[in-house]
């Protein structure tokens, strides 16, 4: 006797699998996007390496990532095998891909579309969870979620019709309004605040996430050191500038999947304080992390193009810049998940500041050098057995 069953699967994960089940393949694929967006990020960085350009570049980066992290949270209540969810997914990356292709005239003739973009793409998805959850507070908290996205969209919306020498300010301040959201609470009056034990998430679906993003942003150092390399004269120091480049792209791998400080698997936290260690460690860190890693292919390029010319301080501020930004996001990642800053980044961090007075007076390929050591010299201290006490006892203190 056989039996028919129609399988109909529910729109949010079943039970209590919301965060530790594994990542769907429609997520993978609404990734794809952002090899794409990363591409043209880096790119704009690399064609105004001046404090404009990287004040634009980061406004631009914010909203792209806030997107992408808004959107890695809401999967880990939905259920990648459900087809609205997998619609979803398909229609925001037709978005993000509008947002990717206004990215190199944002500040311009495509400022309209790059915000249009972005707005739609944070209240869609916001929308589509409040309706998900219906009856249940977490359609409350996305609803608030969603009154401050559209807040927020008012001054995207309106720095379109500003001139393009204000719109900087303009974004810069709608993207306050977005990362300030969750600090707050959502606060809205007659509302108040969603508590953060009011969004229960497992930790190791975000987790996963954000080292697959990761590995995207160091994916563009690969892309952007072939295409250097595919169309110069391969000089001795040129190919001494991409060995260097190509070693600190390792070295960038290997302190990010650290045992001791990277993101790797780790044993889960206590679910009251899984959304509060997310939030800081993947929300905020990672954006750091990978934006780091985005301005770490710039300086690569500059370095692999002009090995020999003095290092000036545009290229100061890609080379040290770069590996910079990744271990202040990775000394927030360690702070958010065990409450201590870890003393061997601090270190490095200060190791790369010491640099910065003698850029003007060392080759660009020097300077690589130089930061690749600082690097390595980290990777050791964090894998061998110099790794400190006090830094073994910051990871197992949860």
């Amino acid at each position: 006797m056989s039996e028919n069953v129609t399988y109909r699967p529910r729109i949010l994960r079943r039970g209590g699998d919301h965060g530790a089940a594994s990542v769907g393949a429609v997520e993978l694929f609404f990734d794809l996007v952002y090899v794409f967006t990363i591409i043209q990020l880096s790119h704009y960085l690399l064609h105004d390496v001046s404090w404009q350009g990287a004040l634009e570049t980061a406004v631009l980066f914010l909203a792209v990532w806030w997107g992408w992290n808004y959107t890695a949270w809401a999967m880990n209540w939905l259920d990648p095998e459900h087809a609205g969810v997998r619609a979803l997914l398909v229609v925001l990356m037709l978005v993000a891909l509008g947002m990717a292709i206004a990215i190199p005239d944002a500040f311009g003739e495509r400022a309209a579309l790059f915000a249009v973009a972005y707005v739609v793409f944070q209240l869609l998805r916001s929308a589509f969870m409040v309706a998900a959850f219906r009856g249940q507070m977490m359609s409350r908290n996305y609803a608030q979620l969603l009154g401050w996205s559209a807040i927020a969209g008012v001054v995207w919306i309106a720095g379109v019709f500003v001139p393009d020498d204000a719109r900087l300010a303009v974004w810069g301040l709608a993207v306050l309004i977005d990362y300030a959201a969750p600090m707050v609470g959502f606060w809205l009056p007659g509302a108040g605040a969603t508590r953060m034990a009011d969004w229960p998430l497992a930790e190791e679906h975000l987790a996963e996430r954000n080292r697959l993003v990761f590995i995207i942003a160091l994916g563009e150092s690969i892309l952007i050191l072939g295409s250097v390399l595919s169309g110069i004269e391969l000089t001795p120091s040129v190919v001494s500038a991409a060995v260097v480049g190509f070693a600190t792209i390792v070295l960038l791998w290997w302190l990010y999947f650290s045992g001791r400080l990277g993101n790797t698997e780790h044993e889960a936290p206590d679910q009251s304080e899984a959304t509060a260690i997310a939030r800081g460690a993947y929300a905020y860190a990672h954006a750091l992390m990978v934006g780091g890693a985005i301005v770490v292919a710039v300086g690569i390029e500059q370095i692999t193009h002009h090995p020999l010319d003095d290092a000036d301080w545009s290229m100061a501020g890609t080379v040290l810049g770069g590996p910079a930004l990744y271990l202040v996001g990775n000394i927030i990642f360690n702070a958010a998940r065990t409450g201590v800053a870890p003393k061997s980044r601090l270190v490095a961090l200060a190791a790369l500041a010491v640099l910065v007075p003698f850029t003007p007076v060392i080759p660009a390929l020097v300077l690589g050098l130089t930061v690749l050591v600082v690097l390595a010299a980290l990777a050791v201290a964090t894998s061998g057995a110099w790794a400190s006490a006090g830094e073994d006892r910051a990871i197992t203190r949860r």
